[in-house]
């Protein structure tokens, strides 16, 4: 009875095997070197228990036939062959140091780094059964039980411990590394043949060898990384990601047609107005208005371009003293063409003791009003929208209490919770016509709760809504605000400033001395920043110095952060960049400089930086100059005079040229004619250098280089050419060689479009 016991064990073990192997062998897999092993280590103890039965079988009826001692000895290899494969499995979860590169490639280091220990294993292997082979075997049988001994078991039992050994080594290496569960089998091993040993040692009828190594391989089963689990984590992450990706897109392109809307009807809306004006003031109004709507615009669109910030998901809260009555007025005129499209009562009330100047993100706290004014608009068809400012002053503390009432549709109590939810339009079916994400009330309740605010909302079903904003900003002095803004000039006089430019770019150092000697100013130029530090070191004096960021060898900061270790270095130093985007100023004074101008250089801007600088005020500008005047009218006789077609301004604005940005910059035609001649001398060398930054993958230099061309574009009024270079630089300034490289001809013939035109325009002139 007890041998046949001792198949009990062996007969269950094959049950359970199989039923593991189906769970195992039926459902999809990731191929991986640990799933390799564990189907080996599967086949091999079915084989092991099929060939423990058959010797077992045979030994009890025949244990001096010849078949009998040699299923006997193929029964010892084949559990030395588990033991060999199932240590080999250890040394792989042990040493598997890329736990990113699982997936079997024949090409991969990996694979190749575990395929020659494997080869090691299977020869060890081949050695130690050879050994067990020819050895004897004995095999004790009476017809109630059977067992074997002799040099043959004695061997395979030694050959194990020694793998056994290898294990505790293995583990002691890496258990930190791998982590306990991994080794859990080992542990179990250790402890189940320990237990089978010894109660085989006393009853060598029981035979439990088998069982053990069965049990191990299943419980092995629930240590390695489902198979199944994994190919759906690895969907699941594809999924989110390729939809965290879209949502971004989304996110993206959403938030910039809501923000960008506003502005852009107020800009058309005023248009119209000066085109049925009746006056001239009237028109003037008119543009004035624009120009608020221009740079709300303006604001937005540099948010958009902050690319910093998109990545992050930050919103900056950047406070400042402003005009507080200027900046609620404006907003009432920015919205008021949309009430008198849709024919309702906009009633615009400003409390008389709000503050003059107060101190906070007048940025966004224009865009929350914008956003609640233009959805009271949105969603009002008829009656009245009620715009109020009101103020609570307490010392030097001013609550303001901003509300935009309606008359409009109203919102369901229970959809309230859902007003400030990214991408949430209440009652889609009957707002089907009006435009909007659902972004608006979402970035507003966060911008108000960003500086200390709250959003309060009142509202009945089918009467309407009231929003209204509370808000605490710290009152200022107007002395404040004028410091910010600056003296209010118009013109500069510069007489005996000296001034140091420093850039790489040869034509960004003639337009700069061309500008400022129209002030008065003594310039000098240096390409370097080691030139300028040349300068200093020798002893120059300089009033001011506009050191360019983005140069070779040495960038401005660097040259700058050198300048301030020299002894006694007190002259302030003006950042020069093209980088002319939200939070560029903060970034640059933080680093050390006392101010920042963008290129191209912008009069206004210059004349604050200037004024502020050199502490000019209103006295000073008693002696001023009157500037050239923009047109050149007598060019423009001589050329229509010579030519079937007029060769002026006219000719180049038609043909793509933005030269009323470049004449806001450069001042008259007679410096944009010196700067596009310069510009011509130098732009086919300086396209050929580009495409061999290009050639040698030298992206730092690419974009150095064209960030310079960039800038040389808008001085000229090349925006669209200008717009190219800018994405060029970014893609650059990431190391996207491919993409440079597939939207160079882009590049190319867009800059050739514009080439055409002013050479043509160039040849006509001289």
């Amino acid at each position: 009875m007890a041998s046949i016991t001792s198949l009990f064990f062996q007969i269950a073990s094959i049950f359970y095997i199989i039923l593991i192997g189906v769970a195992y062998f039926c459902k999809k897999k990731v191929d991986t070197l640990e799933n390799r092993i564990y189907s080996s280590l599967i086949v091999i103890i079915f084989i092991t228990l099929i060939l423990d039965c058959f010797s077992v079988s045979l030994g009890l009826i025949y244990p001096d036939f010849y078949l009998t001692n040699l299923f006997g000895k193929l029964y010892l290899i084949s559990i030395l062959a588990w033991v060999f494969v199932f240590t080999y499995y250890i040394f792989v979860i042990s040493f598997h140091k890329d736990e990113n590169n699982i997936i079997i490639d024949k090409s991969s280091n990996v694979y190749l780094y575990f395929r020659k220990y494997f080869y090691l294993f299977l020869l060890l292997f081949v050695i130690a059964g050879c050994i067990v082979f020819v050895t004897p075997l004995n095999v004790y049988g009476d017809g109630k039980i059977m067992y074997t001994y002799g040099p043959s078991a004695i061997l395979s039992y030694s050959f194990a411990a020694i793998c056994i050994i290898f294990w505790v080594i293995f583990i002691v290496l890496n258990i930190k590394r791998v982590g306990f569960k991994k080794y859990i089998p080992v542990f179990a091993f250790v402890v189940i043949a320990g237990i089978a040993a010894a109660i085989q040692s006393s009853f060598p009828q029981y035979l439990l060898v088998t069982a053990a190594a069965t049990f191990i391989t299943i419980l092995t089963y629930f240590t390695i990384e489902n198979p199944d689990i994994k190919i759906i984590e690895q969907l699941q992450l594809a999924k989110e990601q390729a939809d965290k990706a879209n949502q971004a897109k989304t996110d993206f392109l959403s938030s910039m047609s809501h923000e960008i809307r506003t502005p852009l009807n107020a800009i058309v809306g005023f248009s119209d107005c000066i085109c049925h004006a009746d006056t001239l003031e009237e028109a003037k109004d008119n543009a004035k208005d624009i120009v608020n709507a221009s740079n709300t615009l303006l604001e937005i669109v540099n948010g958009i371009l902050d690319i910093s910030k998109i990545e992050a998901g930050k919103l900056e809260i950047v406070n400042s003293p402003y005009d507080a009555k200027e900046l609620f007025s404006s907003l009432a005129k920015l919205i008021k063409p949309r009430m008198n499209e849709k024919g309702l009562d906009f009633q615009v009330y400003i409390a008389p003791d709000l503050p003059k100047v107060l101190y906070g993100d007048h940025a966004n706290v224009k865009k929350v009003v914008t956003n609640i004014l233009s959805n009271a608009s949105k969603y009002t068809d008829k009656g009245f929208v009620r715009y109020e400012v009101n103020c609570v002053n307490n010392g030097n503390r001013c609550r303001l209490i901003i509300s935009v009432e309606d008359s409009g549709r109203g919102i369901k109590k229970e959809n309230i919770d859902k007003l400030f939810t990214k991408f949430q339009r209440l009652e889609e079916d009957r707002n089907t016509t009006i435009e909007g994400t659902g972004l608006g009330l979402a970035i507003t309740k966060q911008l108000v709760e960003l500086m200390g605010g709250k959003v309060i909302v009142h509202t009945v079903y089918g009467e309407g809504s009231k929003f209204t904003i509370i808000l605490d900003q710290p009152i200022e002095k107007e002395s404040a605000l004028q410091k910010v803004q600056g003296p209010n000039l118009t013109h500069l006089d510069l007489t005996g400033v000296r001034i140091l430019v420093v850039d790489d770019n040869t034509l960004n150092l003639k337009v700069s001395t061309k500008l400022f000697e129209r002030y008065h100013a003594t310039i000098e130029c240096v390409d370097s920043g080691f030139r300028c530090i040349e300068k200093i070191q020798a002893g120059e004096k300089y009033d001011i110095i506009l050191l360019d960021d983005m140069m070779p060898k040495m960038s401005g900061v660097e040259t700058l952060h050198k300048l301030k270790q020299l002894p006694n270095f007190s002259t302030p130093v003006v950042a020069l960049t093209a980088n002319a985007i939200t939070g560029m100023r903060e970034k640059y004074i933080s680093d050390g400089f006392n101010d920042y101008l963008a290129k191209p250089i912008e009069k206004d801007e210059m004349i604050r930086v200037f004024a502020s600088i050199l502490h000019l005020d209103d006295e000073v500008t008693e002696k001023l100059f009157e500037t050239t005047e923009l047109l050149d009218v007598e060019d423009n006789v001589n050329t229509s005079s010579t030519s079937k077609e007029v060769y002026n301004e006219d000719y180049l604005r038609s043909h793509g040229v933005d030269i009323d940005h470049a004449l806001d910059l450069l001042g008259d035609m007679e410096m944009y004619k010196m700067t596009l001649h310069d510009y011509l001398d130098e732009i086919d060398g300086k396209v050929e250098q580009l495409k061999k930054y290009l050639d040698v993958h030298d992206m730092p230099n690419y974009a150095i280089l064209v960030h310079s061309m960039k800038s040389d574009a808008k001085y000229l009024g090349f925006m669209t050419y200008a717009d190219i270079c800018y994405q060029h630089e970014l893609k650059s300034k990431e190391n996207d060689y491919s993409y440079c490289v597939e939207h160079f001809s882009e590049l190319k013939n867009e800059l050739q479009k514009y080439l055409d035109v002013v050479r043509e325009y160039s040849k006509h002139i001289n």
